[in-house]
């Protein structure tokens, strides 16, 4: 029997003479953009925001103040043609908040008897003045002793030269709410709408 003959390993290969080559590189990714036919954008001098995951995009500030209104025309000072009530801007007006504690106030101690409703007709309009004096009083307004007590009054001023309150009255033990609607008018705040619940 024969050994089978011992196979050595190949001898490494001469370097080459020649400068050294590196191996081809992968081909970079590049950014094609492709127009698509569509409606134009609405305004082309605005970057587009992308919106990425995890990332709150800031939403952008409201307009300082309330918005002007629209359903009343700006009337010059000192015009002698127009002899009527002229609505007045915020900035000419005092603070609302504490305009409106005192008209709910008022109101209620004068559905509960404690003072007369006559005194409420400089803080409200004409024709709301009239539906007050003329309205059933609330039930719990006029029954029991214990005290009413106003908890919260709120203010939300959608337009210029109107304030809408919002508050909270308490009496024994029970919450009611009462709305109310103030419009700049001839330089003070005067209710044109009152909802007591």
């Amino acid at each position: 029997m024969t050994a089978a003959p011992q196979l050595s390993p190949a001898p490494p290969a001469p370097p080459a003479s020649g400068p050294l080559t590196a191996p081809p590189l992968p081909r970079r990714l590049q950014l094609v953009v492709v127009r698509t036919p569509g409606p134009p954008l609405q305004e082309e001098g605005v970057p587009v925001r992308l919106l990425v995951p995890g990332r709150r995009t800031p939403r952008p500030a409201p307009p300082p103040g309330p918005r002007p209104r629209l359903d009343r025309p700006a009337r010059p000072a000192g015009d002698a043609a127009d002899f009527g009530p002229a609505w007045t801007r915020r900035a000419e007006l005092p603070d609302p908040q504490a305009v409106g504690r005192r008209l709910v106030t008022l109101t209620l101690e004068a559905f509960a008897g404690r003072r007369p409703i006559s005194q409420l007709q400089s803080l409200v309009s004409p024709a709301l003045f009239q539906a007050l004096s003329g309205r059933r009083r609330p039930r719990w307004c006029t029954e029991g002793t214990a005290p009413l007590l106003l908890s919260s009054v709120r203010v939300c001023e959608p337009v210029d030269g109107v304030a809408e309150i919002s508050a909270v009255a308490r009496r024994g033990g029970r919450a009611h709410a009462v709305a109310a609607r103030l419009e700049g008018v001839d330089g003070r705040w005067r209710c044109t709408a009152l909802q007591v619940g």
